[in-house]
């Protein structure tokens, strides 16, 4: 059985609740590290009597004490560790009868718009795409069968800065759920329960993680009785993370508070760099002064994350840069110690019509990084040589 709580209110900084989750956990051994319980099922004491865990589908020891970890973390009453950020997202939407109605971000990550226009409203549910950084295009698409607004804080790829107070509060009025990926803050720089938001979702393959070799989704939810009901989707649909994985990604919580602070000290050092390069059109990036989100993110979060995108001004010198890079990797996915750099339109939006893609800035011109934890200067330096063959620059 998993021990008591013992160091709970024993901390008041979020940094040593990250780095204490778990602790205390394992009585029998006293074991630091919580252990891995690689095991698929469980025996029972005698009949009609459990140690709490009957088979890993419905619960694992390690896969609780991350949740719970997580839980804590967030303000909520219960988490969810799932397979995937994706799988996370499924069970929410899921969790909606057909003939619901749900106001997206505009500009949200393309797996989530993939899966909530070409898969989700076959089942009924149905959806509107609007742009979160205003409350009054949100208020416009409600309709008398809308359940939520599913809102990303800050968006991918071009970063912008949801509304995301007004949101809640407007959302509340009208009897709402808010739904919040926060993937890009992670809870370490935004706590949107605590803003009032009712569910929370990470991609935790990305920061939570933090090393590029898992991946994982977590869900909290605010609401015990909503807790229990995504939970009951959560065991039937058998998307819960694996022992291994779970283990891996509670060691990742632990340096989660250092490691954000370097991914954004870096991000911003970036972005400063790249607004001055002369083949560079546009830097996005909510930490620069000159991002039209920048003063509305400080209302909630106490940082402006890891992620920078970039526009040059023409797309052929788009394959040029990605086959010149060598420190940043040409990969998917993000938030991992090591930098990589993305071309949204092809990989990670390739599912959202080009001409909406076009509209939203996510254009044959833009490039994203995940800048991670090397030094800032070394990174710079990659980018300026792999900049210097692009012929391109402003008229």
């Amino acid at each position: 059985m998993i021990g008591k709580e013992s160091i709970a209110k024993t901390y008041n900084n979020l940094q040593t609740g990250l780095v204490q989750s778990g602790r205390g956990k394992d009585p029998a051994t006293g074991a630091v590290s919580f252990p891995i319980y690689q095991t698929a099922t469980f025996e029972h004491p005698a009949l009609g009597r459990s140690t709490g865990f009957d088979y890993t589908r419905s619960g694992n020891p390690t896969r609780q004490v991350l949740e719970d970890a997580v839980a804590r973390l967030e303000g909520g009453a219960k988490t969810l560790a799932c397979s995937s950020g994706m799988s996370a997202i499924t069970i929410l939407l899921m969790w909606f009868k057909p003939g619901d109605h749900l106001i997206f971000t505009d500009d949200l990550y393309g797996g989530t718009y993939r899966l909530a226009r070409m898969v989700m409203e076959k089942w009924g549910l149905q959806s509107s795409f609007v742009d979160t950084t205003q409350v009054k295009t949100v208020a416009a698409a409600i309709r008398d069968n809308t359940r939520a607004v599913f809102v990303e804080s800050v968006t991918n790829p071009v970063n912008r800065v949801a509304d995301l107070t007004g949101i809640i509060n407007l959302a509340r009025e009208r009897r709402l759920l808010t739904i919040v990926d926060n993937t890009f803050l992670t809870p370490y720089l935004c706590r949107p329960l605590e803003l009032g938001a009712d569910l929370v979702v990470h991609s935790a393959t990305k920061y939570l993680g933090g090393h590029n070799d898992l991946v994982a989704g977590m869900l909290t939810a605010k609401n015990p009785q909503h807790g229990e009901e995504l939970y009951f989707l959560h065991n039937a649909l058998g998307i819960g993370l694996a022992p291994f994985d779970a283990w891996l990604l509670l060691r990742g919580l632990k340096t989660l508070g250092p490691r954000m602070e370097i991914h954004q000290r870096n991000a911003l050092a970036v972005a400063r760099w790249l607004q001055q390069h002369p083949r560079v059109k546009k830097v996005f990036y909510p930490g620069l002064a000159e991002h039209p989100g920048c003063e509305g993110l400080k209302e909630f979060s106490s940082g402006a994350g890891g992620m920078v995108s970039f526009e040059v001004y023409d797309s052929e010198a788009v394959a040029g840069i990605i086959n010149s890079v060598k420190l940043f990797a040409f990969a998917e996915s993000l938030g991992g110690v090591e930098s990589l750099i993305t071309f949204p339109a092809m990989q990670t939006h390739a599912d959202i019509p080009e001409e909406k893609r076009n509209a939203m800035g996510i254009n044959d011109r833009l490039l994203r990084l995940s800048v991670g934890l090397e030094d800032a200067d070394d990174l710079i330096a990659d980018l300026n040589q792999a900049l210097e063959g692009v012929n391109h620059t402003a008229e």
